[in-house]
């Protein structure tokens, strides 16, 4: 057998480069992105995006105003370039115009916007080459909101800087933070998730902390109190698996069932009805759920058997049901079997499946379903060209794959 490489393909909107092809001409088919090959992960920012590498190198690609490509200069670019001085990274990040990644050695390195201090080297001052976040030792995972930043840590303790207006940092304070502060009172914290204004962090005891922004009840905590130090969101137990949208969580418990709480004007809540919650309730009708995916303002279940549920807004028909009429229960996503991934976008989803092919449905007015059309679907796609695909990442506004070739 031939070598085969690991590529990165790209679709959807284009205007910054985040495509990475070599052109800024928005494509509703995947192009391959310029010179990758090893990708090992991919994630996607604002208007740019990584790419880690087998030999533990980072590209970026895509809007560079702030920095956030690292590779010394501000000018965007529509083709990968190196972030300067990487190498032994295991794990990246993307937020809204920063980017992190995780060394082997357990430390942290930040380049772009710096603004709310999330490069977190003690400075306010954007970087257009990666610096070392201050103090950071024994990382094992890293997440990004839209202008904060978390670690977590082999002791199960929770470091995070960055944006602090809606206390998003979880210290007590309402005070931005360009050094790394303690996340209060957490111990026993096996996964993290960034959202814009808030976070959450997944306990060994399955139980579930939040902080930050609570205007829409998105913490859980039978308030719509914004709290700068994590509040236990009521009543969860036996949770797997943690996800967010833009005013709304997700829950996935270990008996197959989920969760949700926060905003549910859309019906994104799933529980039959749209009044917001501060407290978590059940999505009705799920059992047997592998997976969660939170969009825009719409939520995905991946079932065991292959199959994907839907629920929340379906203006441009990102639930996929065959309508564009809002669910406030889920519904199943039209015609899709042998699904072992999905991804939510701004206000499309995608689902990868085990033939290595990928399906799209929502909105694709910038391409973003890659089926060769501007036209949006309220039924999944076929996406073009893809036959080898192994990973999938869903976007604003564009799409990412990591295809063998």
């Amino acid at each position: 057998m031939g070598i085969r490489m690991l590529n990165v393909l790209a679709w959807g909107f284009n205007g910054s480069g985040q495509l990475g092809d070599g052109t800024n001409t928005n494509s509703n088919v995947p192009v391959t992105v310029n010179g990758l090959t090893n990708v090992v992960a991919i994630a996607g920012g604002g208007a740019h995006s990584l790419a880690l590498l087998s030999d533990g190198t980072v590209h970026a690609w895509g809007l560079n105003s702030a920095g956030q490509l690292g590779d010394g200069t501000n000018t965007s670019s529509n083709v990968p370039v190196t972030v300067s001085g990487l190498t032994n990274v295991i794990a990246i990040a993307a937020g809204g115009a920063h980017s992190l990644a995780l060394l082997s050695d357990g430390t942290v390195h930040a380049w772009g916007l710096n603004s709310a201090g999330q490069l977190g080297d003690g400075t306010n001052t954007s970087s257009n080459v990666p610096v070392t976040v201050s103090g950071l030792t024994n990382v094992i995972a890293i997440a990004a909101g839209g202008a904060h930043s978390l670690a977590l840590l082999s002791d199960g303790t929770v470091r995070a800087w960055g944006n602090n207006f809606s206390g998003q940092l979880g210290d007590g304070t309402n005070t931005n933070s360009n050094i790394p502060v303690t996340v209060n009172g957490l111990t026993n914290v096996i996964a993290i998730a960034g959202e814009a204004n808030h976070s959450l962090a997944l306990l060994s005891d399955g139980t579930v902390r939040a902080w930050g922004r609570n205007i829409e009840g998105q913490l859980g905590d039978g308030t719509n109190t914004s709290s700068n130090v994590p509040v236990t969101v009521s009543g969860l137990t036996n949770v797997i698996a943690i996800a967010g949208g833009v005013n709304h969580s997700l829950a996935l418990l270990s008996d197959g069932t989920v969760r949700a709480w926060g905003f549910n004007g859309s019906g994104q809540l799933g529980d039959g009805t749209n009044i917001s919650s501060n407290v978590p309730v059940t999505v009705s009708g799920l059992t047997n759920v592998i997976a969660i995916a939170g969009g825009g303002n719409h939520s995905l279940a991946l079932l065991s058997d292959g199959t994907v549920r839907a629920w929340g807004r379906n203006i441009e028909g990102q639930l996929g049901d065959g309508t564009n009429t809002n669910s406030n229960i889920p519904v199943t996503v039209s015609g899709l079997t042998n699904v072992i991934a999905i991804a939510g976008g701004g206000a499309y989803s995608l689902a990868l499946l085990s033939d290595g092919t990928v399906r799209a449905w929502g909105s694709n007015f910038l391409g973003q379903l890659g089926d060769g059309t501007n036209t949006s679907s309220n039924v999944p796609v076929t996406v073009s060209g893809l036959t080898n695909a192994i990973a999938i990442a869903a976007g604003e506004s564009h799409s990412l794959a990591i295809e063998i070739q």
